[in-house]
């Protein structure tokens, strides 16, 4: 029999709330303190993106199933008192990965199914944004656009001149949140997904690659957003090795080859390096 996943399903539900709070504070003028009953109106931000970041995480555990790879349900990380409301969500790998293409597989599909909703409530939200006066977000907390979100905000909403802001819908906003996360997973380090398709392709010079990024993290970090200089010590911390798959002599096929090109590219494309200004 069994057990029910008690665990996954308190930090699941806590993480829903605290994503809650942080969409109702996200509207302009709600102090969820003051007016609390006004706390379903940030539903349309907390249910974007949990269902970016389930997607993600249940595409790394149904990969991992179907290479037989032992894998935990997600883990749900609250953050009440930020900014978005979660610190994120992981899977625990409780057995080796066998060969390479289940590495591709494993590493790539989160970041891809992430990637997908995540461009989806880009969509949506930017057809919801307002175009305000500059002079109205003045002082706010200004979000830095990658390739990819600057091509869908010049498609749906048009260019803005430096008068004028975008003030982005809640859908958009965690739209935005969840491809800068795909990026953030994508960074070819150590044991993040990216760093698992980087250790399919060359194996061991795995661990050369994570050492020189790490040096460009804190380049980004000292001229463009002190955030990289944090993010590269952490990885640091969690080190830059990665363990060996099983079969190591089993070549990767046509199709993971280009799974993982593929994955370059959302990286490419989804990757800020300033994420946040003041505007």
């Amino acid at each position: 029999m069994k057990r029910i996943p008690y665990l996954h399903i308190l930090l699941f539900i806590l993480t829903f709330f605290s994503t809650l709070i942080a969409g109702a504070m996200f509207q302009k003028g709600i102090d969820i303190f003051k007016e609390p009953l006004r706390i379903y109106e940030g539903l349309p931000f907390s249910l974007s993106l949990m269902t970016i970041l389930l997607g993600h995480e249940l595409s790394h555990y149904f990969a991992s199933k179907k290479h037989h790879t032992e894998a935990t349900l997600p883990y749900f990380i609250p953050a009440p008192i930020t900014l978005i409301g979660t610190f994120g969500a992981f899977i625990k790998m409780k057995s080796p990965i066998q060969t390479r293409s289940a590495l591709i597989d494993i590493g790539a599909s989160g970041p891809i199914a992430g990637f997908i909703l995540s461009v989806i409530a880009s969509i949506i939200g930017l057809s919801y944004s307002t175009v305000v006066a500059a002079t109205d977000t003045k002082g706010a907390l200004g979000l830095g656009n990658s390739v990819l979100f600057s091509l869908l905000t010049h498609t749906i909403i048009g260019v803005t001149p430096d008068s004028q802001d975008i003030l982005l819908h809640p859908i958009a906003f965690a739209g935005w949140i969840g491809l800068f996360v795909t990026a953030l997973n994508l960074i070819p380090v150590g044991q993040l997904d990216g760093g698992h398709i980087v250790y399919a392709f060359i194996g061991e010079r795995h661990r050369l690659v994570s050492k020189v990024i790490v040096g460009v993290l804190f380049f980004f970090g000292i001229f463009f957003w002190e955030g990289w200089l944090i993010w590269g010590g952490l990885m640091i911390v969690f080190g830059l090795r990665h363990p060996p798959v099983i079969y190591w002599e089993t070549p990767l096929d046509r199709k993971r080859r280009l799974i993982g090109f593929l994955a370059l590219i959302i990286f490419i494309i989804t990757f800020i390096p300033a994420p946040f200004r003041i505007l």
